[in-house]
């Protein structure tokens, strides 16, 4: 019996030591921050873009790309501009032939390495993605030929709850999800279920952003998604009042764009057109 009861501690012990360690460590569980090469455009053969530096409003040095508008818009007029936020084991130059191939005609396009990511300073938090997600706004929106009142988001995966806190914070004319999930503690009960729930600090509230999103939204999603499954997408896609929801046969959490194949891109060139060109 006194075996039985020092082997009944120990476990104990052990798995409160695993569930201390899993709220204290669990946005670099969250976050990896994935280190890259340093590449530019033209590396991914993009030869019109450039690699910029911006500094976020706690001081954080971010890398990213900004790809103008090409063709570029008439004389003294401005075009739309689109931030593509990436998932959570991606980088910038990880990213240049999709990049390449998803890059909407005659849109700018700002994407960024976020704090502990690729090139970018700092270390990955939830609240330092946001301020990530606001400082690439501030950037794209101050470019001389970008019209600040007609900018898009994108975001994929963990680049969904950036791009929802940012569409939810300002004024944006149109939201793309790629893969998106409801909340970090949605994710945990599914992935991590002998954690206990009060161990969760990570918010990553897409369900609720969701739901106070008033731009237009559209949501790709794989049929076969075993990270954030398709239920989720579909459910920020109703609380969204998503005008489009995109099932995509047999893709699963990585592979939407090669699932859909031309389709992608051009449902998402459909979408940015129809709400991000004119007044």
């Amino acid at each position: 019996m006194t075996t039985v009861l020092k082997v009944l501690a120990g476990l104990a012990l052990a798995y409160a030591v695993i569930v201390a360690l899993a709220w204290r460590f669990q946005e670099r569980l969250a976050f990896p921050g994935p280190g890259s090469p340093d590449r530019s455009p033209a590396d991914a053969g993009m030869p019109d873009g450039e690699r910029v530096r911006i500094t976020t409003a706690d001081g954080i040095g971010l890398v990213g790309w900004y790809l103008p508008p090409s063709p570029p818009p008439a004389a003294a007029a401005r075009a739309p501009g689109l931030l593509w936020f990436y998932g959570n084991m991606e980088t910038v130059a990880d990213l240049g032939s999709l990049v390449r191939e998803l890059r909407p005609p005659g849109i700018g396009l700002l994407i960024i390495d976020y704090r502990g990511y690729g090139q970018s300073g700092g270390r990955a938090t939830e609240r330092g993605l946001y301020l990530d997600g606001e400082a690439a706004y501030r950037f794209l929106t101050s470019r001389d030929e970008i019209d600040p009142a007609r900018i898009g988001v994108y975001g994929r995966s963990a680049g969904s709850a950036v791009a929802l806190k940012l569409a939810t914070d300002t004024t944006v004319r149109a939201v793309v999800l790629d893969s998106p999930f409801t909340s970090a503690r949605a994710m945990a009960r599914r992935h991590y279920p002998w954690v206990p729930s009060f161990t969760m600090h990570l918010r990553l509230d897409n369900l609720s952003r969701a739901r106070a999103l008033k731009a237009p939204l559209l949501v790709f999603h794989g049929a076969k998604d075993l990270i954030a499954p398709v239920e989720m997408g579909e459910a920020i896609a109703a609380a969204g009042r998503a005008e489009r929801f995109v099932r995509i046969p047999g893709a699963g959490h990585n592979d939407t764009y090669d699932a859909l194949g031309d389709r992608y891109r051009t449902t998402l060139w459909a979408f940015l057109d129809a709400h991000l060109r004119g007044n």
